[in-house]
């Protein structure tokens, strides 16, 4: 499928991430309609434009118009969301997600999808600490990384497609992974991460230490202000992989305390002179 102008586009689920395409895609003048469960949450995406149109009601009416379908939804939604309802879906249509892990999520929707329809995995690496279609913005896209997950059951139109997606939105980079790639890559780059900063956030109630707070303690907690419905499915989803980061953790983080306790201070610069290197890799 060639996206352009005359391409109906479907989100389902219009939260913080899906808000945010509706409202990207709406204002390069595509028609943008969406499927989510409340109410309010149509109205306000109505009033402020983000979709030209929107229901609460999944029917074969309105399911059956779109060509390209974006599901924002927790995985086990998703999932359940297919087997109830992919009938509805306009023959040759294709999906896509901004699902946080892959190998659990486009298995088994492929597995599962007629024949005449055709999903491929996306991941969005954008958002915010705050949830809901009230943050949704197309910004939150700018500067930010697009990952692709095909598999051998993609043709090379959807994998094209699904790219073409992620620079209309506005993403800075546009990358390919196969599901098992990217879920080890997620599960240190964001999984750990979000581990670290929950680990320490509940070290220790810490009110009392809020007006002596610097930026390094503000930085690393950040994350840590976390949907914990999304995140613990997500870590469960990834269990093996994020299990095995936490474990290398562990064991640098192990050596460290070592080096402090022995008073290894040539061990404990050498780490950190390392660790400076490679912090050298993320700057722009």
């Amino acid at each position: 499928m060639t996206l352009s102008k005359d391409t109906k586009i479907l989100i389902v689920g219009l939260g913080l991430i899906g808000g945010s395409y509706a409202e990207a895609l709406t204002t390069l003048g595509y028609e943008v309609g969406a499927v989510t469960r409340r109410r309010e949450t149509i109205d306000y995406a109505l009033d402020r434009g983000l979709i030209a149109h929107g229901t609460t009601e999944v029917t074969p009416e309105y399911i059956g118009r779109f060509d390209l379908i974006v599901f924002a939804l927790y995985p086990h939604v998703f999932l359940e969301w297919l087997r109830s309802y992919q009938d509805y879906i306009k023959r040759g249509a294709l999906l896509t997600d901004v699902t946080g892990v892959k190998e659990s999520v486009v298995y088994p929707v492929q597995e599962m999808l007629r024949e005449d329809l055709e999903f491929i995995g996306a991941h969005p690496m954008a958002g915010r600490e705050t949830s809901g279609v009230e943050y949704a913005t197309r910004e939150i896209f700018k500067g930010a990384n697009y990952i692709v997950t095909p598999t051998s059951r993609n043709t090379k139109e959807a994998i094209e497609s699904c790219k073409e997606l992620g620079r209309i939105l506005g993403f800075k980079r546009i990358m390919e992974l196969s599901p098992k790639e990217h879920d080890e890559m997620i599960g240190f780059l964001s999984q750990l991460t979000h581990c670290i900063a929950v680990s320490l956030m509940v070290c220790k109630d810490s009110r009392e230490l809020v007006a002596y707070t610097g930026d390094s303690f503000r930085d690393l907690t950040r994350i840590a202000n976390i949907n914990d419905e999304m995140w613990s499915e997500l870590f469960l989803l990834n269990k093996k992989e994020l299990l095995s980061q936490m474990d290398l953790f562990s064991e640098k983080f192990g050596e460290l305390r070592r080096m402090i306790e022995e008073e290894d201070r040539s061990g404990m610069r050498e780490m950190m002179k390392l660790s400076t290197e490679r912090r050298g890799y993320f700057k722009e």
